[in-house]
Protein backbone atom coordinates (compact mmCIF):
# COMPACT_ATOMS: atom_id res chain seq x y z
CA UNK A 1 0.00 0.00 0.00
CA UNK A 2 1.26 3.27 -0.92
CA UNK A 3 1.97 5.62 1.96
CA UNK A 4 0.24 8.62 0.97
CA UNK A 5 -2.86 5.50 0.89
CA UNK A 6 -2.05 4.75 4.67
CA UNK A 7 -1.90 8.28 5.38
CA UNK A 8 -5.31 9.02 3.82
CA UNK A 9 -7.07 6.17 5.77
CA UNK A 10 -5.01 6.88 9.10
CA UNK A 11 -6.43 11.05 9.04
CA UNK A 12 -10.02 9.06 8.09
CA UNK A 13 -9.70 6.56 11.10
CA UNK A 14 -8.24 9.28 13.12
CA UNK A 15 -11.45 11.89 12.48
CA UNK A 16 -14.13 8.78 12.59
CA UNK A 17 -12.28 7.69 16.35
CA UNK A 18 -11.74 11.33 17.41
CA UNK A 19 -8.15 10.79 18.22
CA UNK A 20 -5.71 13.55 17.10
CA UNK A 21 -2.61 13.06 14.14
CA UNK A 22 0.45 10.99 15.55
CA UNK A 23 3.37 12.87 17.81
CA UNK A 24 5.96 10.51 16.07
CA UNK A 25 6.59 10.08 12.37
CA UNK A 26 8.15 6.73 12.27
CA UNK A 27 6.48 4.51 9.75
CA UNK A 28 6.58 1.65 11.90
CA UNK A 29 4.61 3.16 14.47
CA UNK A 30 1.88 4.24 12.00
CA UNK A 31 1.47 1.08 10.44
CA UNK A 32 0.56 -0.22 14.32
CA UNK A 33 -1.46 2.75 14.97
CA UNK A 34 -3.06 2.41 11.70
CA UNK A 35 -4.17 -1.50 12.79
CA UNK A 36 -4.85 -0.25 15.97
CA UNK A 37 -7.10 2.62 15.23
CA UNK A 38 -8.85 -0.49 12.94
CA UNK A 39 -8.74 -2.57 15.83
CA UNK A 40 -10.74 0.15 17.80
CA UNK A 41 -13.08 0.69 15.13
CA UNK A 42 -14.26 -3.07 15.19
CA UNK A 43 -14.38 -3.13 18.80
CA UNK A 44 -17.21 -0.78 18.91
CA UNK A 45 -19.10 -3.65 16.72
CA UNK A 46 -18.82 -6.14 19.58
CA UNK A 47 -20.15 -3.24 22.40
CA UNK A 48 -22.84 -2.84 19.66
CA UNK A 49 -23.80 -6.51 20.38
CA UNK A 50 -23.63 -6.50 23.57
CA UNK A 51 -20.41 -7.98 24.08
CA UNK A 52 -17.34 -6.58 25.94
CA UNK A 53 -15.63 -3.84 23.24
CA UNK A 54 -12.34 -5.73 22.53
CA UNK A 55 -10.95 -6.72 18.83
CA UNK A 56 -8.15 -8.26 17.55
CA UNK A 57 -6.49 -8.34 14.26
CA UNK A 58 -3.82 -10.67 12.53
CA UNK A 59 -1.65 -9.27 9.83
CA UNK A 60 1.16 -11.21 7.98
CA UNK A 61 4.70 -10.42 7.55
CA UNK A 62 3.26 -8.60 3.84
CA UNK A 63 1.57 -6.64 6.18
CA UNK A 64 -2.00 -8.12 4.76
CA UNK A 65 -5.17 -8.82 6.71
CA UNK A 66 -5.11 -12.13 7.49
CA UNK A 67 -7.73 -12.72 10.38
CA UNK A 68 -9.91 -10.75 13.05
CA UNK A 69 -11.98 -11.09 15.35
CA UNK A 70 -14.07 -9.34 18.39
CA UNK A 71 -15.20 -11.11 21.68
CA UNK A 72 -18.13 -13.35 21.27
CA UNK A 73 -18.83 -14.57 24.75
CA UNK A 74 -22.01 -14.06 25.30
CA UNK A 75 -23.33 -14.47 21.28
CA UNK A 76 -21.86 -17.81 21.67
CA UNK A 77 -21.96 -19.13 25.20
CA UNK A 78 -18.50 -19.78 25.33
CA UNK A 79 -16.12 -19.08 28.03
CA UNK A 80 -13.22 -19.04 25.34
CA UNK A 81 -14.72 -16.77 22.62
CA UNK A 82 -12.32 -13.70 23.83
CA UNK A 83 -11.26 -11.90 20.91
CA UNK A 84 -7.59 -12.83 20.48
CA UNK A 85 -8.59 -16.47 20.76
CA UNK A 86 -10.77 -16.42 17.90
CA UNK A 87 -8.64 -14.62 15.45
CA UNK A 88 -5.69 -16.78 16.29
CA UNK A 89 -8.30 -19.47 15.59
CA UNK A 90 -9.01 -18.03 12.34
CA UNK A 91 -5.25 -17.27 11.25
CA UNK A 92 -4.44 -20.86 11.39
CA UNK A 93 -7.67 -21.58 9.15
CA UNK A 94 -6.29 -19.61 6.66
CA UNK A 95 -2.62 -20.31 6.76
CA UNK A 96 -3.10 -23.95 7.24
CA UNK A 97 -0.57 -24.34 10.03
CA UNK A 98 -1.19 -23.40 13.78
CA UNK A 99 2.63 -21.31 13.83
CA UNK A 100 2.04 -17.55 13.25
CA UNK A 101 5.83 -16.89 13.78
CA UNK A 102 5.86 -14.71 11.13
CA UNK A 103 2.28 -12.64 11.86
CA UNK A 104 1.63 -9.87 14.36
CA UNK A 105 -1.23 -10.04 16.12
CA UNK A 106 -3.39 -6.44 17.44
CA UNK A 107 -5.57 -6.09 20.38
CA UNK A 108 -6.95 -3.27 22.20
CA UNK A 109 -6.90 -4.98 25.65
CA UNK A 110 -3.78 -6.61 27.37
CA UNK A 111 -4.55 -10.36 27.23
CA UNK A 112 -5.85 -12.61 30.13
CA UNK A 113 -4.08 -15.36 30.98
CA UNK A 114 -5.87 -17.68 28.72
CA UNK A 115 -5.03 -15.46 25.64
CA UNK A 116 -1.53 -14.64 26.47
CA UNK A 117 -0.80 -18.53 26.53
CA UNK A 118 -2.80 -19.26 23.31
CA UNK A 119 -0.48 -16.27 22.04
CA UNK A 120 2.41 -18.10 23.19
CA UNK A 121 1.43 -21.47 22.03
CA UNK A 122 0.94 -20.20 18.64
CA UNK A 123 4.64 -18.78 18.43
CA UNK A 124 3.39 -15.30 17.21
CA UNK A 125 6.08 -13.35 15.92
CA UNK A 126 4.86 -9.96 17.43
CA UNK A 127 1.97 -8.83 20.07
CA UNK A 128 0.94 -5.19 19.78
CA UNK A 129 -1.83 -3.89 22.38
CA UNK A 130 -3.52 -0.92 23.53
CA UNK A 131 -4.95 -0.54 27.07
CA UNK A 132 -3.05 -2.39 30.11
CA UNK A 133 -5.17 -4.79 31.81
CA UNK A 134 -4.74 -4.04 35.44
CA UNK A 135 -6.98 -6.31 36.87
CA UNK A 136 -6.25 -10.00 34.36
CA UNK A 137 -3.11 -8.17 32.09
CA UNK A 138 -1.17 -11.15 32.07
CA UNK A 139 1.69 -9.80 29.29
CA UNK A 140 2.53 -6.72 31.91
CA UNK A 141 0.64 -5.63 33.87
CA UNK A 142 -0.32 -8.62 36.68
CA UNK A 143 1.52 -11.48 35.17
CA UNK A 144 4.36 -11.56 32.51
CA UNK A 145 3.45 -14.99 31.20
CA UNK A 146 5.96 -14.29 27.48
CA UNK A 147 8.79 -14.00 29.94
CA UNK A 148 8.12 -16.36 32.59
CA UNK A 149 9.86 -19.97 33.03
CA UNK A 150 6.82 -22.02 31.55
CA UNK A 151 6.99 -20.07 28.16
CA UNK A 152 8.70 -21.97 25.71
CA UNK A 153 8.30 -19.33 22.82
CA UNK A 154 10.34 -15.71 23.54
CA UNK A 155 7.26 -13.49 22.71
CA UNK A 156 7.76 -9.80 21.35
CA UNK A 157 5.55 -6.96 22.76
CA UNK A 158 4.32 -3.62 22.16
CA UNK A 159 2.36 -1.97 24.73
CA UNK A 160 0.56 0.87 25.05
CA UNK A 161 -0.24 1.86 21.41
CA UNK A 162 -3.41 3.89 21.22
CA UNK A 163 -3.38 3.46 25.29
CA UNK A 164 -6.20 6.27 25.68
CA UNK A 165 -8.69 5.38 23.10
CA UNK A 166 -8.47 1.58 23.87
CA UNK A 167 -8.90 2.32 27.83
CA UNK A 168 -11.71 5.32 27.10
CA UNK A 169 -13.51 2.76 24.71
CA UNK A 170 -13.63 0.16 27.74
CA UNK A 171 -14.33 2.92 30.51
CA UNK A 172 -17.90 3.98 28.89
CA UNK A 173 -18.87 0.64 27.61
CA UNK A 174 -18.79 -0.33 31.28
CA UNK A 175 -19.95 2.85 32.40
CA UNK A 176 -23.08 2.64 29.96
CA UNK A 177 -23.70 -1.10 31.31
CA UNK A 178 -23.72 -0.05 35.01
CA UNK A 179 -26.33 3.02 34.67
CA UNK A 180 -28.37 1.35 32.12
CA UNK A 181 -31.41 -1.20 32.70
CA UNK A 182 -30.52 -3.99 32.07
CA UNK A 183 -32.12 -7.33 30.58
CA UNK A 184 -33.44 -9.79 33.15
CA UNK A 185 -30.42 -12.69 33.71
CA UNK A 186 -32.44 -15.87 32.30
CA UNK A 187 -32.98 -18.49 34.81
CA UNK A 188 -29.39 -20.73 34.90
CA UNK A 189 -30.16 -24.59 33.97
CA UNK A 190 -30.00 -27.34 36.22
CA UNK A 191 -26.88 -29.33 36.17
CA UNK A 192 -27.38 -32.83 34.70
CA UNK A 193 -27.83 -35.85 37.42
Amino acid sequence: MPESDVLKTAAEFEEFLGVGPPAIANPIYLQHRLWMMRAIALANTAAAQGEVPVAALIVNAKNQLIAHSTNRKEQDHDPTGHAEVLALRAAGKQLGNWHLNDCTLYVTLEPCPMCAGAIIQSRLGLLVYGANDPKAGAIRSVLNLPDGPCSNHRLAVIGGILEAPCREQLQRWFKERRFSPREASPTPKKPLN
